[in-house]
């Protein structure tokens, strides 16, 4: 399944994480090992850029968070992001340069490219958002399947099992992803796609498509 690995995703260079991806081809195998990764570098940050403010807490000394964000580690800010108001990270975060983690978003086991928007309303666990990534006010990913089976990759000719319970969505550079959309477990984006607003994603969508809705996915012209 060429279109999910990681180099297909991804600009590596977005993200403070990068020798972790370069570790495994296909980016939920890397969900498992964001919290000690971030134990391991943490300690290493540039104490001129970061300060440990928590226990397992990094933030840069760039970055904005407001004084009712939650934040538990393990958990690295990077420069120039912004934390507002009513954000719960409940640990094991990366959250990358200019990154926005908005209003009562709520992040878990996640990495955040730089430049990514979670602004409004979001619910993001279990995933990782490329580059430019933004989801819209409302929009959430899904990351334990109703019968709590383990979750499956799914494009139309092929299927690989992760052998994890929870796998929320993997959304490349530049996903645009509409209002009040669920992501269902296993969901792959790849890079330059659109999803309306108000859909229910499930699978892999390819990239540079629009996605209308399951039975109508289409090439950007």
């Amino acid at each position: 399944m060429e279109e999910c690995k990681n180099e297909q995703l991804f600009s590596l260079d977005e993200t403070m994480s990068k020798n972790l991806f370069t570790t495994f081809q296909y980016p939920w195998e890397v969900l498992s090992e964001i919290g000690n990764y971030i134990l391991e570098i943490g300690p290493t940050l540039d104490r001129e850029i970061f300060e440990q403010v928590d226990e397992n807490v990094w933030i840069a000394k760039s970055a904005k968070v407001y004084p009712t964000a939650s934040i538990t580690g393990p958990c690295i800010i990077d420069e120039e992001a912004e934390i507002r108001h009513c954000a719960f990270i409940r640990g094991n975060a990366i959250v990358g340069k200019h990154a926005v983690v908005g209003n009562s978003t709520e992040l878990k086991n996640v990495i955040l490219f730089n430049h990514v928007q979670v602004p409004h309303y979001n619910y993001v666990g279990d995933s990782i958002l490329g580059f430019y990534a933004h989801m819209g006010a409302g929009s959430i990913t899904s990351n334990v399947k109703s019968d709590k089976s383990l979750v499956v990759i799914k494009n139309k000719i092929e299927e690989i099992h992760t052998n994890r319970k929870k796998v929320g969505a993997i959304l490349g550079d530049h996903v645009e992803v509409g209002c009040n959309s669920v992501l269902n477990p296993g969901t792959v984006i790849g890079k330059n796609s659109n999803v309306y607003p108000l859909s229910s994603v499930r699978g892999v969508v390819p990239s540079n498509s629009i996605y209308k809705n399951g039975n109508e996915i289409v090439e950007k012209r």
